[in-house]
């Protein structure tokens, strides 16, 4: 018997509605991610919250949430702040972003405070300390723990610039968490870097000989009313010749973040640094990050592969060195690859 065309119809629908459902849920999510966007861009608080909890937590919406902010992305200018504990940091922010408001712009800040040794979170004390955020609707304060990165900032923390970015804040403020000498991760994030000193410190010149000195866009001496900051200033501009031909290109400021002394110069030099990053165009701007991140995954991999070890590669790898017959950096280079065999001579 003929088969009925209008069955064959039914068949095919009903065929080409069970392939179609799978992708149901996944759009919803990408319409949810979208409507959330939307909400953020109006400047809803809760709305930038959300977006900034998911997108930190790498919720299962995460990835959607970061899609649907692609387009609305590459306004906003990233200042960076580091430097030794005690060089005021949170003080002097506190009062930019006052200055900041009084021209008129909104400013995003992520405030990386040291990890709770017992939940792990952030202990909250830049955050206690912005009092400029206090019922301003042109501020929003993001605290987040530091999860024992090294370099000063923890991937969630240049994740959630986008969501700012997104929720249409003309400036967004990354101050790193303080611990002195290894704070450099932010120079693969920020578009001005700002690196923070005060008189007294007494280990300040060696931070900066350490590797902040040579990320600095702008270097600041705070704490400028206290004894020894014309000394502290004569220094770090010796300190400066370091950096052979860019001495004369990085200014040297001295600001009293308590009075507001100084704060007038800074901001005129971060404009002035934030025009020449903005010349480089936003997708280049946003490529660095991207690059930051792509290789924090990558060493993060990389540890987690040293950490379990793999089929006792690492052990032999161990032993060769030990004994001289390989050096740390080529058993580095096998990890890698994931062989413990010699590399070919002949290879350049």
């Amino acid at each position: 018997m003929a088969e009925n065309p209008t069955h064959r119809e039914q068949d095919q629908d009903t065929r080409q509605h069970h392939q179609t459902q799978p992708a149901a849920p996944r759009d919803a999510g990408i319409a949810e991610a979208v409507a959330l966007v939307a909400r953020l861009r109006r400047g809803e608080r809760r709305a930038i919250a959300q977006a900034i909890t998911e997108i930190e937590r790498l919720a299962p919406g995460a990835a959607n949430l970061l899609r649907a902010m692609q387009p609305h992305l590459g306004h906003a200018v990233v200042l960076g702040f580091t430097g030794p504990p005690g060089a005021g940091k949170s003080t002097l922010v506190n009062a930019l972003i006052r200055e900041l408001r009084t021209g008129g712009r909104t400013v995003g800040v992520i405030a990386v405070d040291p990890s709770s040794p017992v939940s792990g979170g952030a202990i909250l004390g830049d955050r206690i300390r912005m009092t400029a955020a206090l019922d301003d609707d042109g501020v929003f304060v993001r605290s987040l723990a530091s999860r024992g990165y090294l370099g000063g900032l923890s991937p969630a923390a240049v994740r959630i610039i986008d969501a700012l970015d997104a929720a249409r804040f003309d400036v967004i403020v990354l101050e790193t968490v303080g611990t002195g000498q290894n704070e450099i991760d932010v120079a693969e994030v920020a578009d001005v870097r700002v690196v923070i000193s005060a008189p007294g410190l007494g280990d300040d010149i060696q931070a900066m000989k350490s590797g902040l000195l040579e990320i600095a866009d702008i270097l600041v001496v705070n704490k400028g009313d206290r004894e020894g900051a014309e000394q502290t200033m004569q220094q770090l501009a010796g300190a400066l010749t370091i950096r052979a031909g860019t001495s004369g290109k990085v200014p040297l400021l001295k600001t009293t973040a308590t009075t507001g002394e100084g704060l007038p110069e800074l901001l005129a030099a971060i404009d002035d640094v934030s025009r020449r990053a903005e010349a480089l165009g936003p997708v280049d701007r946003r490529r660095r990050r991207a690059r930051y991140l792509i290789a924090r995954a990558a060493a993060d991999l990389v540890a987690d592969r040293i950490r379990k070890g793999r089929d006792g590669l690492l052990d032999q790898l161990a032993d060769d060195v030990l004994s001289g017959n390989v050096r740390v950096e080529d058993a580095a280079r096998r990890i890698l690859a994931g062989t413990a065999a010699p590399e070919d001579p002949r290879e350049p």
